[in-house]
This record gives structure tokens, C-alpha cells and sequence, in this order.
């Protein structure tokens, strides 16, 4: 005979939570710091990788969010991030011989700053120098030598033309830089007019002697090109050596200062050739350029020799720890911006921008897995500069948008950064299923757990973190009873009696909008109800939904029994996620059988609406009545189960119980109670195993025999192994207390169909099941089903 059940006590539908022990820890909190509370096996994982300095013991950190994942790594990384040396600077300078390959310069902490200034204050010398210089008395003098020099070369070989032409009746003019001839009569320059009334003789004689003497003038002067030459060459040398003169002590007082660098001597060695030049293209005003007053030359001078500082830090900072919320190409590795000028896109060294693997060099850098996945490019530039320990700076969109506009190649920075990836569990296998290389540079996995055993050590950290929040970022405290009420919240979150959720943030959550209803009363002090307020109100924010299908149900719309009883029906119970909330609905599984070969048929599976494991565990229950009742016979039926208005997605197991149920019901005729809804998967064996979401489930049916009124008939039936995972609501818990809801654990289904049948399930003997049992009516009708579909008679079973 099947042990009949009795309800579960109430104290083993929520775990013990000991007043005592909450009122001792508020009253003395943890002795130690607390940056974390749990997690061992994630804090040893990331104690390790970053106690190994060696290139590929980067952290992939596995967890879901609100676990702690960021804030448990940034204060690792944080503390760690002190022992270690400040990185060097890094900034880019002109490669005058290359425009378009930048130099790439380390210095000291601090040290970039003070070149910047070293340079700039260079400019500012540079710019009061010039052109002033060129105004001192012994360089006007040099260059009014060279120019009178020219001059008298010149004037030499027009004077030596004019004679001849004086000689030969005929004047040299030179107006406005052009020299002519001009016939002389009696010592008179003759007009146009009165040229042409000379004799035609005449006339033609002077045109001989004219053409002749402009031979002669061309001649004279057929050297003037290199005599012009020759006068700007010594001109330009003297200006040359004039700036060179102004510049040296400037550049000499520079590389004195920076002898023990040699980057930056190399750096000020072109600077002082560079410099010349840029003089007498900009700072010289003896060239007649109108538009070069508008010229910025502070800007144009900075922007040629000025550094380019990526990162700098001050002495004595600790190694950067960065994250990097957004890690698409740019922000990872830097860009390089460009500006419009006449229609085309320039850029140049001082347009290089760093990225996150810049500011974190020496360091670390946190970013989100699933975020760098999403680019396919940022993930194969990770591994090459991981690989190559440099940064790579090649940018992916580079030849298709800028097009053949100039573009620029910096010199590589050597990398020295330890990575962490935060993401998820699934990710973290796809990853390495696809990728080979990511086991070589993500070595250290640090896993964090979803659950934290409950210890005495574990809820006196969790009460003395949460005392110090409430504290410090609230500014209000929280009562011995607030805090027994969060410590069972951490326990429904973790849906078990010996642990708390790992959510933490959740928890800090919920005491962060409790203080607004402590508030909203005037108090400073968070009390239980005040937890319980919270709790109710994210409930009635997100539960339009819940709300909606309970009205339907009690309208009539959606067909649930609450009382009575029906033969090849039963409540199951379902569970619903919708953004960042759950609850449970009961559902109404129905079942039909009749003589036939078909099998037992999945209506939702059919309907192409049950996935995967929901079919598995409807094609268990054939496997458990083969096991069960078809031993000495072929078992053959045909039967129909379906979750009854169900128009959605179905998934999972947990209803398989309920359809086995619904199923012998069909096969037996023998009619199941509606006041009692079940939940629980089933093995081929016949036992009840353990299914997820057991709390909302309960509370989902209690809520609507609440509303249609609580007889103490009504109840729910769990798989026994789910005991330890409730923590019930407190108005569940009375409801029990008092008798009007009962809750049974199970962990065979006959247990459960003695139960919902109020019928002895039976228990096999020598002779086979009792008569009258569920058992053997269940063996009987498929026996006949069998017969009846195998075509066996009457006369053939009286021989047998």
C-alpha cells in the first residue's frame, strides 16, 4: 500500500534565520575590510593570473551580470595596480625625412609634459627672434653688399651698351624694368611722330643700328639669370646662417637638458635642421606674400615640431587600470582624425588619437566579452597585438574611406597590458570552441559562482556590507528585522535553504528603494515593511502581465479548476521570465486515450510549438509505461496530451509529471482532484526529479485559489528534491500554518497519483498489483487496449 502523504510542515517551506545572530552581527560588524563578499575560487583565480607576469595569462572572468564581476575586478586590479611601476610615457613625433611615419618617443612619468613645454616655450623664443633678427644692422649690411654687388654687375653691363649706343646716335631707356633705344638727331630724343617724318634713309639706318645694338643688350646681359641666381643663393645662405646663429643656443640649451635621452636628442638634432627651413618659409618678411599676415605661425610651428603626447602620467602613479565600456576599433586602438582642406582630407601626426590599449599600457584594461565579440575585427586586432606585443594601428576602414587622401603609419608602441574579458558561460565555451588561439592568450579562467553557502562567516559579511551601504551612500541604517527579511531575499534569490544569491547588487537594490518609502514615512530607519513595500511595488511595476492572466482566468477566459474533480485533467504548473521578472500561472494539461497504434502523441510538438526538452519528456512517459504496465504484454495505445490554450513557445520538462498524471487518469477513468496543481519531470523509472522556478510556481497557483477563495482542500505538489529549494512568501506561509494550503513533496508518482486521486497507487507483489489499485486498473485497460488492437477474442483469452 502506497504511504500516504501528509502536507509539509511550514518550517520546511522557507530557511531559519536566526534574530539572534542578525541582532550580534549589527551590533559588532566584520572586524576585517570587506571590497567582497564570496567568491573564492574567482578571487584565487585572479590573485594568480595576476601574480604571472609571463605574456598570455590574461582573464577571461565567467559569470552573469550583478554577480560582482566589474567591481570584485576593479578592486583587485586597483590594489594590485600599486606595487607595480608607473608605465612610461608615450608620445609621437614628425619623422621629417617621412611625413607619413611618425616617430613614436617614451619617457619618464612626467617627462612628456615638460618636453611639451621645453618645446613650446622654444616656439615662443623662435617667434620673438624672428623676424626680428633679420633686422640687426651687421645682416642688413651683408645683405645690401650682395645686393649692391648684383647691382653693380648689372648697371656695368648696361653702361658698356649705352656708350656704344650714344656713339651711334641712339639713347638706352629703362622705364619700369625695361630697357629700349631711342635715336638721337642733333642731341634730341625724337618722339613717335617726329621719328616717322624723318627720310625713309634715315629711318632705315636707325632701325639697323637699333636691331644691332638690342643683339648687343642681350648679350650684356645673357648672364643675368646666374647673376640673380648667385645674389638669392649668397642671400639665402645668409639668412640661413643668420637663423642657424639664432637657433643653435636655443636647440643647445634643449639637448643639454635631454642628454640622457636618446629619442629626444634625435628628435631636437632634426628639430635644429627643420627649423631653418620653416624660418625663411614663414617667419620671413622680406618675401612680398600678402596673405602671410594672416597666418598663424604659433600654430603652424607647433604643429610641425610640437609633440604629440598619447598618455602621460605623474611620478609616483600607479599602474592604469581602464575599462572600456564601448570597444569598437577606434576606442580600442586609437584613430587618427582628419580635416577638409580644398576638397581633400589631411591629417598628421598630431591628429593620433590614443586608444584603451594605450591609456592601459603597463596596466590592465577590463572590457566586456560580448562587446568585442560583436566586431570581428576589434577580436583579431586584440590577438595580433597580444601575439606581437605591440599595438596594432592600422585601421580596418582606412582604404575604403579615406581613399587615396594621405594617410599615416605610425611607428608601432610596444605593449605590455594584462586583459580581462567579462562574460558569460556560454561565451566563454563558444569562444574557445571556435577559436584555438584564445586558450593560448586567456590562460586563467576565474568562474564566479551563481550561489554562496550560507555560513555563519557569510551572513556576517553580508549584514556588516549592507550596514555600511545603507550608511554611507543612503544615509539612513536598517532595522534587525529589514535585515532578516533581506537575508530571505538573498535566499529566494538563490532559491535554496543553505545558500545566498550571488546577486548582491540586487539586494543593495532593494534596501536602496526600501529607503524610499523609509523616506516617503519620515524615518532615517528601514524596517521589514519597508523591504516589503519594495518588494510589492517592483512587483506591481513589471506584473501587468501576471495580473492580466490571472483576470482572464477569473473571467472565464482561461478554463482552470480549482475545485472538483475531472478525469484526464490536471493543473501544472508553469513559470514565466519577462525582462527582469518571473512568475509563476498554473496551465491546465489535459489527456485522451483510445484503442489505436499511435502512441502517445505531444499535441505541442505537432503544433511545432514544444521544443526540444518538453519533448523529451513526453516521450519519457511512454518509456514509463512500457516499464511500468507492458511486461507481459505489447503496449500498444493511442493517446493525446496537450497544455490546454497554450499559443506560445514551451520548454522544458517540468511538466511531464502533470502529463503522466493526466495520461493514467485517461487510461483509468479514475477522476484527479483540480484543487491540487503539480510541477515535477520524471524519469523512465517512475521517480519525480527536480525542476526550476518551484517558488513562483506555488505562489502562482496560491494567488488564484486566493482569488477564487481558500478552501484547505487546495494545495500544490513539488518532487521532494525541490524541498530545500523553497522559500516561500510570508502570506503562503500562514496560509499553510492555518491549514487553508497545503504543499506535498513527492518522489514517485505514485505517490503523486495517490494523492490526486485519493486512490492507493498499488505496489507490485508475486501476484501483481492489488485489485482496485490505480496500478491495476491502469494494467487492466491497456491490456485490453492491447487485445483489442492486436485483434485477440474472447474464446482465445478462456483458453489462456
Amino acid at each position: 500500500m502506497t504511504k500516504k502523504l501528509i502536507p509539509l510542515p511550514i518550517s520546511a517551506l522557507a530557511p531559519k534565520i536566526a534574530a539572534s545572530h542578525v541582532a550580534t552581527c549589527m551590533q559588532n560588524p566584520y572586524p576585517e575590510a570587506l571590497p567582497f563578499i564570496g567568491q573564492q575560487r574567482a578571487q584565487s583565480a585572479l590573485d594568480f593570473s595576476l601574480g604571472m607576469e609571463l605574456p598570455g595569462y590574461n582573464v577571461y572572468v565567467m559569470g552573469e551580470a550583478a554577480h560582482g564581476r566589474y567591481t570584485l575586478v576593479k578592486d583587485k586590479l586597483t590594489a594590485h595596480s600599486k606595487d607595480r611601476p608607473t608605465p612610461n610615457e608615450w608620445l609621437y613625433v614628425n619623422n621629417y625625412d617621412d611625413h607619413r611615419e611618425p616617430i613614436a618617443l617614451f619617457m619618464q612619468a612626467g617627462q612628456s609634459k615638460q618636453l611639451a613645454d621645453d618645446i613650446d616655450s622654444f616656439i615662443d623664443e623662435v617667434l620673438d627672434t624672428f623676424p626680428a633678427a633679420f633686422d640687426n644692422p651687421g645682416y642688413q649690411r651683408k645683405k645690401k653688399s650682395i645686393d649692391r654687388e648684383f647691382t653693380d654687375t648689372y648697371d656695368a653691363a648696361i653702361t658698356a651698351v649705352e656708350i656704344a649706343a650714344l656713339e651711334q646716335s641712339v639713347a638706352l631707356i629703362e622705364e619700369n624694368g625695361v630697357v629700349g633705344f631711342a635715336p638721337l638727331v642733333n642731341g634730341k630724343q625724337l618722339s613717335d611722330s617726329e621719328f616717322s617724318a624723318l627720310d625713309e634713309p634715315l629711318r632705315i639706318e636707325f632701325y639697323e643700328v637699333i636691331e644691332k645694338l638690342e643683339d648687343a643688350l642681350i648679350e650684356a646681359l645673357i648672364e643675368l639669370p646666374r647673376w640673380k641666381r648667385e645674389s638669392s643663393e649668397k642671400l639665402r645662405n645668409l639668412k640661413k646662417s643668420t637663423a642657424e646663429l639664432a637657433t643653435k643656443p636655443l636647440i643647445k640649451a634643449l639637448e643639454h637638458k635631454y642628454a640622457t635621452h636618446i629619442g629626444v636628442l634625435r628628435y631636437l638634432k632634426d628639430i635644429r635642421e627643420e627649423i631653418i627651413d620653416a624660418v625663411l618659409e614663414w617667419l620671413d618678411d622680406d618675401e612680398n606674400d600678402e596673405n602671410k599676415e594672416d597666418f598663424d605661425r604659433k600654430g603652424m610651428l607647433t604643429d610641425f615640431f610640437a609633440p604629440n603626447i598619447l598618455v602621460e602620467y605623474k611620478e609616483g602613479d600607479a599602474a592604469p587600470v581602464v575599462y572600456e565600456p564601448n570597444p569598437t576599433f577606434g576606442n580600442i586602438f586609437g584613430k587618427i582624425e582628419y580635416a577638409t582642406s580644398q576638397g581633400s582630407l589631411i591629417t598628421s601626426y598630431r591628429s593620433i588619437q590614443p586608444g584603451a590599449l594605450h591609456r592601459a599600457n603597463g596596466g590592465y584594461l577590463i572590457m566586456d566579452a560580448e562587446k568585442v565579440m560583436a566586431n570581428p575585427q576589434v577580436w583579431d586586432g586584440l590577438k595580433l597585438s597580444l601575439k606581437t606585443h605591440q599595438i596594432k594601428n592600422d585601421l580596418p576602414y582606412q582604404d575604403s574611406s579615406v581613399g587615396s587622401s594621405f594617410t599615416l603609419r605610425p611607428q608601432l608602441i610596444p605593449l605590455d597590458v594584462k586583459i580581462v574579458l567579462l562574460g558569460s558561460r556560454d561565451l566563454y565555451y563558444t569562444i574557445g570552441e571556435y577559436d584555438e588561439e584564445f586558450a593560448e592568450l586567456f590562460r586563467v579562467l576565474a568562474d564566479f559562482d551563481y550561489y554562496l553557502p550560507s555560513s555563519d562567516k557569510l551572513q556576517y559579511q553580508f549584514i556588516t556590507k549592507v550596514t555600511e551601504y545603507c550608511q554611507q551612500t543612503l544615509n539612513c541604517t536598517v532595522n534587525e528585522a529589514a535585515m532578516a527579511r533581506l537575508l530571505k531575499f538573498s535566499y529566494r534569490q538563490a532559491e535554496h535553504h543553505n545558500k545566498l544569491s550571488a546577486r548582491f547588487a540586487d539586494v543593495l537594490e532593494l534596501v536602496a528603494e526600501a529607503s524610499f518609502y523609509a523616506k516617503q514615512d519620515g524615518q532615517t530607519v528601514i524596517d521589514a515593511h519597508h523591504i516589503d513595500e519594495a518588494i510589492v511595488g517592483k512587483q506591481y511595476r513589471t506584473g501587468q502581465i501576471s495580473e492580466t492572466m490571472l483576470s482572464d482566468i477569473k473571467e472565464g477566459q482561461i478554463l482552470i479548476a480549482t475545485e472538483g474533480h475531472a478525469v484526464g485533467k490536471v493543473n501544472g504548473l508553469t513559470v514565466l521570465h519577462i525582462g527582469d521578472t518571473s512568475f509563476g500561472t498554473p496551465a491546465r494539461i489535459t489527456a485522451t486515450v483510445y484503442a489505436g497504434a499511435d502512441g502517445v502523441i505531444d499535441v505541442e510538438r505537432e503544433a511545432e510549438l514544444g521544443k526540444a526538452i518538453h519533448s523529451k519528456g513526453v516521450m519519457l512517459l511512454t518509456g514509463y509505461l512500457g516499464n511500468k504496465y507492458a511486461q507481459q504484454f505489447s503496449l500498444t495505445l493511442s493517446a493525446n496530451i496537450a497544455i490546454e490554450q497554450s499559443y506560445g513557445y514551451i520548454d522544458g520538462d517540468s511538466a511531464s509529471l502533470a502529463e503522466l498524471c493526466a495520461l493514467i487518469s485517461a487510461i483509468t477513468n479514475l477522476p484527479i482532484s483540480q484543487s491540487i496543481a503539480l510541477t515535477g519531470s520524471i524519469n523512465q523509472h517512475g521517480d519525480v526529479q527536480s525542476i526550476g522556478g518551484v517558488n513562483e510556481k506555488i505562489e502562482g497557483f496560491f494567488k488564484l485559489c486566493k482569488m477564487r477563495g481558500l478552501t484547505g482542500e487546495q494545495g500544490v505538489i513539488i518532487p521532494k528534491s525541490n524541498q530545500v529549494n523553497l522559500v516561500l512568501d510570508d502570506e503562503v506561509l500562514d496560509a499553510v500554518e492555518k491549514g487553508r494550503f497545503n504543499i506535498y513533496a513527492v518522489e514517485t508518482v505514485d505517490q503523486a497519483l495517490s494523492l490526486l486521486m485519493d486512490k492507493d497507487a498499488g505496489e507490485m507483489t508475486a501476484e501483481g498489483y492489488p485489485e482496485g489499485s490505480i496500478n491495476a486498473l491502469a494494467l487492466a485497460r491497456l491490456a485490453n487496449i492491447a487485445d483489442i488492437v492486436n485483434g485477440d477474442n474472447d474464446d482465445e483469452k478462456d483458453a489462456e
